[in-house]
């Protein structure tokens, strides 16, 4: 049974690039993720307190962005990434409540091991209106033949 959501032919290919997944930044949204995760910071919960730190206002936990990211390899690679998958990334920047994000990534890398293909991606995520990069890095995965 394939568990993957794509034609597994298509992420085989080096350059293959990911179709986008676009993210808006609700405070419900944080609200639920400080829940789950236990990060009550009042930098991701609360306008008064986030108004006088550095950033200006209320931003998304960091590793909300990157679940964005885990969410996309999913869609793209299903089972493969859930079992085997790994991440490298580089937080640069921050998404602000409101924010539209664009998560995106491609293959960069194909080596075949006997059945399996182990494949190296390029992921990022930046914020659509400007294009500013907040998060990049690398995915790593084995896709079983």
């Amino acid at each position: 049974m394939n568990n993957r959501h794509l034609d597994s032919g298509d992420a085989l290919n080096v350059g293959y690039v990911f179709p986008s997944m676009f993210k808006s930044v609700k405070r419900e949204q944080l609200i639920q993720y400080s829940e789950a995760s236990g990060d009550n910071n009042p930098l991701h919960l609360n306008d008064d307190f986030a108004k006088t730190t550095q950033f200006g206002g209320v931003i998304a936990h960091g590793m909300l962005t990157l679940a964005f990211v885990s969410e996309l390899l999913v869609r793209i690679f299903g089972a493969d990434w859930l079992r085997s998958g790994c991440l490298k990334v580089r937080f640069k920047g921050a998404a602000y409540l409101g924010d539209t994000l664009v998560v995106s990534g491609k293959v960069d890398q194909l080596e075949s091991v006997y059945e399996d293909v182990n494949l190296v991606c390029s992921v990022k995520v930046c914020k659509s209106e400007q294009d500013i990069e907040i998060l990049n890095g690398t995915a790593r995965l084995t896709m079983r033949g």
